[in-house]
């Protein structure tokens, strides 16, 4: 039977990597977006509506996890929660809407969506659940506070939650990636990211589809003793 898997947040770099790698394997997949529609239709462009559906949702707001279960009535076999943004500068100068926006989309919404879809996979004993949290969300950073904050919650989360559905057959794990070349950093300047890369010990960033290839093996039954982890993807940055 055809695995079904959620991916949250498809059209950002690291999203569309899973995405495309779990279609490779087979998945009929459900890609959210908010804004960024046209590069979730290019999905479907490539592999067709029997494989895709998009999903739209703004996890930024306080109904968008119901929003994103409206549009799904099948049974989901993983969710892959990779919605997230990033505010670089002091505390002192996040305004309130800021801070909440980045509360309910990294904490807020994860919780809400997992509890939405969390019954019927207890009730089928069978379920995976991958969050793609942060390095900072380990150590910390500087002028990322609330961003670490937040991908700290979300690591408890997994951990919590793990130990919650271990009986109900139900794994949950985090990919914790290091700096990746995506557009997150894109207010870096080449010669920053070239001291960023230097700091790495394998000395260079990763690419997307490295963190899509652990999505990929932390869904498979490869890894079916796995469970309330926090896997580094980092190059050994710490």
């Amino acid at each position: 039977m055809q695995k079904r898997a959620l991916i949250i947040g498809a059209s950002g770099d690291i999203g569309r990597a899973i995405s495309e790698k779990l279609l490779e394997e087979g998945y009929f997949t459900y890609l959210h977006y908010n804004r960024d529609r046209q590069a979730v239709e290019d999905m479907v462009s490539r592999y067709g509506t029997d494989r895709v559906r998009p999903i739209q949702a703004d996890l930024a707001s306080s109904n968008g996890a119901l929003q994103l279960k409206s549009g799904i009535a099948e049974k989901l076999d993983c969710i892959i929660y990779n919605a997230g943004s990033a505010f670089y500068g002091l505390m002192t100068d996040i305004d309130e809407e800021t801070k909440m926006n980045m509360i309910q989309l990294n904490i807020t919404s994860l919780y809400s969506t997992v509890q939405l879809f969390l019954p019927e996979m207890i009730s089928r004993k069978s379920g995976n659940i991958v969050v793609i949290s942060s390095i900072w969300g380990e150590i910390g950073a500087s002028c990322e506070v609330l961003y670490s904050m937040t991908k700290g919650a979300q690591n408890s989360f997994v951990m919590a939650l793990a130990k919650e559905v271990g009986l109900c057959g139900i794994r949950v794990n985090a990919i914790a990636p290091g700096a990746v070349k995506t557009k997150m950093l894109q207010h870096f300047s080449e010669e920053e990211l070239d001291d960023l890369a230097g700091e790495i010990p394998i000395g260079r960033l990763a690419d997307p589809y490295e963190v899509a290839e652990s999505v990929s093996f932390l869904v498979s039954d490869r890894a079916s003793y796995i469970t309330g982890q926090i896997l580094g993807v980092n190059g050994g940055w710490n």
